[in-house]
């Protein structure tokens, strides 16, 4: 774990015990702790142990921030939440329903991991509708002593949120992939909401906050300026144009897999040896592939 300015913890979650992959962030609100993004129920032993560091434990725990539902970033919030009563979770409205009644995201999951799911993920336990503060994004609200926006920021999923509190800006997965200081950003596109226009607008949308700092979930905190941004939209333009034109020249999704992951692979180690490896757990290549045909065959079908 590792203190920013501004009083928050980077806590490393260690997953399948790769560091430097998921990162969940500790804020000390003066009404207990805030989580943003609880990360999977696999590496609530991570968190745990993060939080136990602090000087706190589990119980001292009261808000849980989301920025979208997907397993790597809300996967233990509901076992979180069973064991500790008095806290409560904030979500965009159209991830709630999800949360409250997993079901077809667990099987939706299990669909793409099979055997793996407990391995990799845990459990995810239902959340009672009355522990959810459901958001539509654009609201201010307090949590403590601190004042905390909710902005709506879709593109790599339709119900994500960043949070903007004070100095600081928790971009969940649409401030990109970033595992070092020396790795250009990259959009994660796993399927099924990947907007590439939308992603643009929110975009735009953070690199306009007055803020000093991002936190990215995979990985780590980075100066909020226009190298970032701009690294990642250029990166994204690039990482979308790759797949388009494989499906053009009518590749089928192994094809155009293979020759992405290879180029990409080949990218990431010209910008640090360990990124590679790292990036695969993070972000796996296949599934950023899926989501960008996904995008490109939903926007053929739009524009016919």
């Amino acid at each position: 774990m590792s203190a920013a300015p501004g009083g928050v913890q980077t806590v490393d979650l260690n997953f399948q015990a790769t560091p430097g992959v998921i990162a969940a962030y500790l804020l000390d609100t003066g009404d207990g702790l805030a989580i943003v993004d609880t990360g999977p129920t696999s590496t609530l032993p991570a968190l745990t142990a993060g939080i136990e560091a602090l000087g706190a434990t589990l119980n001292d725990v009261r808000h849980l921030l989301l920025t979208h539902i997907h397993f790597d970033h809300a996967g233990a919030a509901g076992t979180i939440l069973s064991r500790v009563p008095e806290a409560r979770a904030y979500v965009h409205e159209r991830g709630a329903k999800h949360l409250a009644s997993p079901e077809r995201l667990v099987a939706s999951a299990t669909q793409i991991y099979g055997d793996a799911m407990e391995r990799l993920w845990g459990e995810m336990l239902p959340i009672p509708p009355e522990k959810l503060t459901v958001l539509a994004g654009g609201e201010t609200f307090r949590i403590g002593d601190l004042s905390v926006d909710a902005l709506y920021t879709p593109g790599h999923a339709v119900h994500h949120l960043a949070y903007h509190v004070g100095p600081e800006l928790f971009v969940g997965d649409v401030g990109g992939v970033r595992l070092d200081t020396h790795q250009t950003p990259r959009a994660p596109t796993p399927p099924p909401d990947i907007d590439l226009e939308a992603w643009r607008q929110s975009v735009a949308a953070l690199r306009g906050r007055d803020a000093q700092t991002l936190h990215l979930a995979h990985y780590g905190r980075y100066a909020h300026d226009a190298a970032h941004w701009d690294g990642l939209l250029d990166k994204m333009e690039l990482d979308a144009g790759r797949i388009h034109a494989g499906m053009e020249a009518g590749q089928d999704f192994e094809a155009i897999s293979e020759a992405y992951t290879k180029v990409l692979m080949q990218e990431l180690l010209a910008e640090g040896e360990d990124l590679p490896a790292r990036y695969d757990f993070a972000c796996p290549p296949w599934m950023s592939v899926q989501g960008l045909m996904r995008y490109w065959q939903k926007k053929a079908v739009r524009s016919s």
